[in-house]
């Protein structure tokens, strides 16, 4: 471990100890369960609620066959097929998280709805991590942004208390645009993460109006199963973007050290590393 990476590691140690010390507990409100549609559909109870995982399902298990089939997404790191093998396993089990929840809303079931979410959000960081500032600390930090992510849920069930989930939630929600934004990409399309963030707090704010929008729509659709398919558009914009995404190439010409030959240099920005040995480089003879 780097003297930089210990020392960011006790930075963010050290926050949510702070942060846990100085905030008083959150429990979970359990008005958040009455949810404003509870019609049955074919015996299924709060029936849209439940059929509107769906898409995240289907979503999910795309993800996971492109991401065997003959690497159709084109990585270029091991770190990253992980990343998103991992997110898309997340995808997947919230279509059946959330379904079970749904059944009968209560807080042995909402354990189930966030686990994978969490997972999700904190997946797609550490593929962010990989591909825009080390390679390496991100492959490593998969696992460990994993387990705090799913720790985070099971400590809210065993103590009551939902600041760690709110805590790993709202700053995947933070951290994911602003390192799209901020560090160089590897790919192109990159203005997809953006578009896919920004779906989530629309998703967010549709939860929060679920009797407003089940009024306002004279009782067709709720405001939670519009967050539900909101919130599924993330996963599909992803794939999207990396179904079209393509690396990012840079073209150079040396020609006061190489006057007869052209160096095409196949520079990845994410990758931080200073050795000649570490880019891909081409010459060829100029015509």
């Amino acid at each position: 471990m780097t003297k930089q990476t210990a020392q960011a590691c006790l930075v963010a140690v050290t926050s949510f100890y702070l942060f846990m010390k100085l905030t008083p507990s959150i429990p979970q409100p359990q008005s958040y369960h009455d949810f404003a549609d509870k019609r049955e559909f074919l015996a299924i109870p709060n029936a849209y609620n439940v059929i509107s995982n769906f898409p995240f399902m289907v979503i999910g298990l795309i993800g996971l066959i492109l991401c065997h089939h003959t690497n159709y997404f084109n990585f270029r790191l091991q770190g990253e097929l992980w990343g998103w093998k991992c997110f898309y396993v997340a995808v997947t089990s919230v279509a059946f998280g959330s379904s079970y929840y749904h059944l009968g809303p209560n807080d042995n079931g909402l354990v189930w709805d966030r686990l994978p979410m969490t997972v999700a959000f904190t997946s797609l960081v550490a593929i962010l991590i990989i591909e825009r500032v080390d390679a390496k600390k991100g492959t490593v930090l998969i696992i460990p942004l994993i387990m705090a992510a799913m720790t985070s849920s099971v400590y809210w069930r065993l103590f009551g208390d939902i600041r760690p989930y709110l805590l790993v939630q709202t700053v995947s929600c933070i951290a994911i645009p602003l390192m799209a934004i901020l560090l160089p990409p590897m790919y192109t399309h990159s203005m997809y993460w953006l578009l896919a963030a920004g779906f989530y707090p629309l998703a967010m704010l549709q939860e929060t109006a679920d009797r407003l929008i089940y009024a306002a729509t004279f009782h067709t659709v709720s405001g939670h199963t519009l967050k539900h398919l909101s919130a599924a558009m993330v996963p599909l914009i992803l794939t999207v973007m990396l179904a079209k995404r393509r690396p990012l190439h840079v073209l150079v010409l040396i020609t006061p050290i190489f006057p007869s030959k052209i160096c095409l240099m196949h520079a990845f920005p994410g990758q931080r590393s200073k050795k000649a040995s570490d880019l891909n480089v081409q010459f060829l003879e100029s015509q």
